[in-house]
């Protein structure tokens, strides 16, 4: 559905490649994972695939259509991101209002809109929700609304931009647990930037950046047998990643696994 080929970004500021030939493909209906500490290229790499910026060397297609300096704004509404921190993203006075605004740009029908509205924040578990004002919510209800506002245009590739780095282990567990749903029911294609390992298992697909290059990709049980490439990469392992690499000669397992091998 989405493949770069070859790809380089290199910002009008900068000396160094922010992007370093990059090709990636993905897949229609994966939930693929990027993993990557700041200034590894995450963010960058997210903006070429949404056309927001334009390679400086190779070229993206979406659908086998290469992405032009003359049809990027029609690739974006395949689109939909969350980012980090929601409360950047909000403009309605109420939750209905801010999950109705992408539909209202779109000169959608308005009882079209309802009816749309109201199964988003049901998908999410926000309707009870809908006339307070996104802001006065807890940091996990928010990202639920934002995940809404991006699902309530029926986009093609939903992308999860560090979109759990500002919640609580419990409300990670709860966004990562709703996006499981979403895609296993909409067979949507997810795209997950993160720089947190704990968080990429029930991923089909992941990749490694460091400086601009993917550094390591595979399944998920492959990406955390290569622990060298983690730690080269400034990330931090999650704990049963550890103690298999300590206890069981690096083989992977996860801690039901461990628990029953102890």
């Amino acid at each position: 559905m989405i493949s770069l080929k070859n790809v380089s970004y290199k910002y009008s500021h900068s000396s160094r490649y922010a992007l370093n030939h990059i090709s990636i493909d993905f897949n229609k209906s994966e939930f693929v994972s990027i993993i990557g500490h700041n200034g590894s290229g995450k963010s960058t790499l997210v903006k070429i695939i949404m056309g927001i910026l334009i390679p400086t060397e190779g070229d993206v297609y979406i659908d086998r259509e290469k992405v032009t300096e003359d049809n990027f704004q029609d690739i974006r509404e395949k689109f939909a991101i969350v980012f980090q921190n929601p409360d950047n993203q909000f403009v309605g006075a109420t939750v209905e209002d801010d999950v109705a605004f992408g539909l209202e740009n779109r000169g959608v029908p308005h009882e079209t809109m309802k009816d749309k509205v109201e199964s988003a924040l049901r998908e999410v578990g926000m309707w009870e929700f809908r006339t307070h004002e996104p802001h006065r919510l807890s940091g996990g209800q928010k990202q639920r609304v934002a995940i809404a506002g991006a699902l309530v245009t029926d986009p093609d590739v939903l992308i999860m931009d560090e979109s759990t780095s500002m919640l609580d282990p419990t409300g990670r567990r709860d966004i990562l647990s709703l996006l499981k749903n979403i895609h296993k029911t909409r067979e949507t294609t997810i795209i997950y930037i993160t720089h947190d390992l704990t968080e990429i298992e029930d991923s089909d697909y992941a990749y490694v950046m460091r400086d601009g290059k993917i550094r390591s990709e595979g399944q998920v049980y492959e990406i955390y047998q290569d622990t060298d490439v983690l730690k080269e990469s400034n990330l931090v392992l999650p704990f049963n990643i550890e103690l298999s690499e300590a206890l069981m000669n690096g083989e992977y397992m996860s801690y039901e696994e461990l628990v029953e091998r102890l």
